[in-house]
């Protein structure tokens, strides 16, 4: 059963953080540089861990503002704030054109398809010269995972579904393809950095119904099967998994990349 967004909120506060997004934060944590910045918006900020973390750092100098996901995931970061009495803004407001020294967005759970789209509208808070920071997993992420998955559907008879796991793999978009994304939007003085990173299960179960597994990233790329079709599928991958790992840990490759330049 899918969860309901306030039980999700809870999951990337309790699990997801720590577990996924961190993999891209650090990265924007050694090349973050907002010393010639009044004030920055993070888009996307989750549970607001890492911007409450930024204010930290930075926060002294620099306002740190952010813009978190749903209701639901506001409500927790809200929380966290006031418990540690941290003076980041989470507003709720649309932000205004032109209006940030520096943007930080996580698209780390865009689809590929809203990628375009989503670089742009982070250019649009940022002012001209503004510093732009944007971090997503991009091609080779996810292969070990999609290589399976087509050969559950074809071991299945479910063939009328290989091309969309075939489509899972091309979709993500190539660094070079994020950087023309960002060059057509308006940014300059692009950049990008890319760190290969691992997340390993005991086994293929323990896989299945990891919560960024089971409720973040299957349910995107099952969408178009039915519930008994989707049991069926996860079902038959932790077993492919156990059979073609043996005693041996699973693991998959993601390429955390972070995009950054200026608005032209």
């Amino acid at each position: 059963m899918a969860k309901t967004h306030k039980e999700l909120a809870f999951l990337r506060d309790l699990y997801i953080h720590d577990h996924w997004t961190r993999c891209f934060t650090d990265l924007v944590d050694k090349h973050l540089d907002l010393s010639d910045s009044e004030n920055l918006l993070y888009f996307n900020a989750g549970t607001g861990g890492h911007a409450m973390a930024i204010n930290e750092r930075f926060g002294e100098k620099t306002a740190i503002f952010a813009s978190c996901e749903d209701e639901d995931i506001l409500v927790i970061a809200l929380d966290k704030a006031a418990a540690v009495s941290s003076d980041v803004d989470f507003s709720c407001i649309r932000f205004e054109d032109d209006a940030f020294d520096a943007v930080l967005a996580d698209a780390s759970f865009v689809r590929p398809s809203g990628i375009a789209a989503f670089i742009d509208n982070t250019l649009r808070v940022a002012r001209t010269g503004g510093d732009v920071a944007i971090f997503m997993p991009t091609a080779g992420s996810f292969g070990e995972i999609f290589s399976l998955l087509w050969e559950v559907f074809f071991n299945e008879g479910l063939t009328e579904h290989l091309p969309a796991a075939e489509g899972l793999i091309v979709e993500i978009p190539t660094v070079s393809q994020i950087e023309r994304f960002a060059a057509d939007a308006g940014m300059v003085n692009i950049n990008s950095q890319t760190s290969n990173e691992f997340l390993a299960y005991e086994n293929g179960q323990d896989f299945v119904v990891s919560p960024l597994v089971a409720d973040f990233l299957m349910p995107v790329w099952l969408e178009n099967l039915d519930e008994n079709e989707k049991e069926q599928v996860l079902d038959k991958l932790a077993l492919l998994i156990d059979a073609e790992d043996d005693t041996l840990s699973f693991r998959f490759s993601l390429k955390a990349t972070l995009l950054t330049g200026e608005k032209k």
